[in-house]
């Protein structure tokens, strides 16, 4: 990552999880996530040239955002900080574990937690899955979250693990897809596997290599379905694993994400979302209203309705960001409701002929009359995303079908990462409901809209073509809805949209909950839940107290039972 130089190329990014939430978001809304990556660093950019480098490095390091290369940069104080307390560490890995024929190599970086370490031939290591993002992002884990809590109760050695090609475990010189060939479950549960069985930690002199000493392997969201993963595929190395919102079920399609939130919000603002909708979809098919209300929004000269509407589900995406702290949550989906539901104000209303308080109707043009919900709608629309964008470029900052935006290969289009998991083995194309479904995104987001961008990213390589559609089989072979083992736990969030490609999923069997494979749901949880902690846990809301005492429970037990190898 070092060689990727100036400063206007490490601030392209910083802003991505304001306007998109971002590496969530770009699994949840497709290629309209990835416009508003590219508008966002676009905006960067020009700031960049516009004021002084350290005020811009100071501005980006109150985002925190996942994938931004401001905060490798060192502006984010807090990661700053602890990466001081736990500086970085780097282990060799091959590029290729199964062929290798090039003898290529790269380093993976890691850091350690030796606070709570009591030296003794039982020691474990809990070792924390970086996932799909820079790994100096999991630090406050490593600190006051799920590794602290689990090491202060079993004397044990704390681990994030960057994944590769992610934050600066980056092996290649470019993101095409030839490059990108090596980025898939295999090669990356096989980079955990032999760290686990070769790391040398510096500054312990005892080898807490497995199988000698017991490891527990902890991941959340798609990092919760490697931990699964690594528990099935190495069971010799990891001795015990815990799935966090681990996505073990891949799926082309999965409009379920959408159903979640639809059944867990606010029931006035569920009906706000979905009436609005319905009339939005009604409305584009008829000519004489689908401009008008295009250019209520906005977006007139967007071109194609598929990206209208792509662009209208976008804030679903904050209810993810939902954490039970405060200082680490996100309040958008709560500020989206209040906004649909606000009352109207008629002169922040210049472009309304009209406003009907009894029948609750805005009256745009002649032939365009809609409830205040929908004008709501398009008014937070307009400030929120629109607003980014040069007057009159709604096309090139939101259109999807000019195959050059998404073309570019540098190091600096983290975006391709995910994209490339999900066109290849991953899916989760989040597509409208089935016909007679509720539905609360446009029925016109269907599996070739969503998908398109897959073809469009991903040129023929060389040495690697990109499906037509992922190999979903990859994952789903490994134990889907059903994983299970001994000492694997699996828990989940109550309203989690991700609840759906779980084994809380409801196409899956229910089981029991037990200390040798627990199976718990944490009440009116969303993501991961449980990965995150406060240094005194009596400070934690009730159920998340609880979750945290059971994972020390089980896991003490599951190392009472721990025995060394024996000796060949």
């Amino acid at each position: 990552m070092a060689n990727m130089g100036p400063l206007l190329a490490l601030l392209s990014l910083f802003a991505v999880r304001a306007v998109c939430g971002g590496i969530d978001n770009v699994r949840v809304l497709g290629p309209q996530a990835v416009n508003l990556w590219q508008l966002e660093a676009h905006n960067s950019a020009e700031r960049a040239s516009a004021a002084p480098a350290q005020l811009l490095v100071q501005q980006a390091g109150d985002l925190s955002a996942s994938e931004t290369l401001s905060s490798e940069d060192g502006s984010n104080e807090l990661l700053s900080a602890l990466e001081r307390k736990f500086p970085a560490h780097w282990f060799t890995q091959p590029l290729d574990h199964f062929t290798n024929a090039s003898g290529h190599t790269f380093e993976q970086r890691y850091w350690i937690s030796t606070r709570h370490y009591r030296p003794r031939p039982d020691a474990p290591v809990i070792v924390l899955d970086g996932g799909e993002t820079s790994g100096r992002d999991r630090l406050p884990f490593l600190d006051t979250g799920i590794v602290e809590i689990l090491t202060k109760a079993t004397g044990g050695v704390g681990v994030i693990l960057e994944h590769r090609y992610y934050g600066r475990t980056i092996p290649v010189q470019n993101f095409t897809t030839d490059s990108l060939r090596w980025l898939n479950n295999a090669q990356s549960a096989a980079d955990s596997a032999n760290f686990i069985a070769n790391i040398k930690f510096p500054g312990i002199n005892e080898d807490l290599t497995a199988p000698n000493h017991p490891w527990i392997y902890y991941g959340g969201s798609y990092a919760g379905a490697r931990a699964a993963h690594m528990k099935v595929l190495y069971p010799d190395l990891v001795y015990g694993a815990i799935a966090s919102s681990g996505v073990t079920h891949a799926a082309l399609e999965l409009w379920e994400y959408a159903e979640t939130i639809r059944r867990a919000a606010d029931a006035t603002c569920a009906q706000h979302l979905e009436n609005s909708i319905k009339i939005i979809d009604a409305l584009l098919d008829v000519p004489v209203t689908r401009f008008p209300l295009k250019a209520l929004f906005g977006l007139a000269k967007l071109r194609h309705d598929e990206d209208f509407v792509s662009l209208l589900q976008s804030p679903i995406g904050a209810w993810q960001g939902k954490v039970w702290d405060p200082e680490v949550g996100s309040t958008g989906w709560d500020e989206f409701c209040t906004a649909l539901d606000k009352s109207f104000v008629p002169w922040d209303a210049p472009e309304v002929l009209s406003y009907d308080e009894v029948a609750g109707l805005v009256t745009v043009t002649e032939d365009l009359k809609i409830p205040l919900p929908v004008y709501n709608y398009a008014q937070y629309i307009k400030a929120n995303y629109v607003s980014r964008c040069p007057a009159g470029a709604v096309e090139e900052c939101f259109g999807t079908y000019d195959d050059a935006k998404y073309q570019g290969t540098d190091l600096s289009q983290t975006w391709r990462l995910w994209m490339f998991q999900v066109c290849t083995e991953w899916g989760y194309f989040m597509t409208a409901p089935p016909e007679g479904q509720p539905r609360i995104i446009s029925r016109r987001i269907d599996l070739a809209y969503e998908s398109k961008l897959c073809k469009q990213a991903f040129l023929p390589g060389k040495d690697f073509i990109v499906p037509s559609l992922p190999n979903i089989t990859a994952v789903n072979a490994l134990g889907d809805f059903d994983i299970a083992a001994d000492r694997l736990a699996i828990i989940d969030g109550e309203v989690d949209p991700w609840r759906p490609a779980t084994p809380h999923s409801e196409y899956a069997r229910d089981r029991p909950d037990t200390i040798l494979q627990p199976y718990k749901i944490i009440p009116n949880a969303v993501h991961h839940y449980d990965e995150y902690g406060r240094r005194n846990l009596s400070e934690e809301p009730i159920e998340i107290q609880q979750i945290h005492e059971q994972m020390i429970g089980f896991v003490a037990s599951w190392l009472s039972d721990w025995e060394a190898p024996a000796a060949a």
